[in-house]
């Protein structure tokens, strides 16, 4: 098992209660789909996003 390193993402578009998030340093094609739920509530398409412990900070 790997493990899970800190990556850092940004919002590219929210439809409904999901988000599309977009790795840093990665392909457009490598998007993520993630449930607004798991998001802090302030998300918005444009918010950055840092991922460790299984979750999601907003990056001022």
């Amino acid at each position: 098992m790997l493990p899970m390193e800190p990556k850092d993402y940004t919002v590219i578009r929210i439809e409904g209660e999901y988000a599309y998030l977009q790795p840093d340093h990665a392909p457009a094609d490598e998007a993520l789909f993630v449930a607004m739920a798991l998001l802090p509530a302030q998300v918005d398409a444009g918010t950055r996003l840092h991922y460790e412990m299984f979750s999601y900070t907003v990056i001022e």
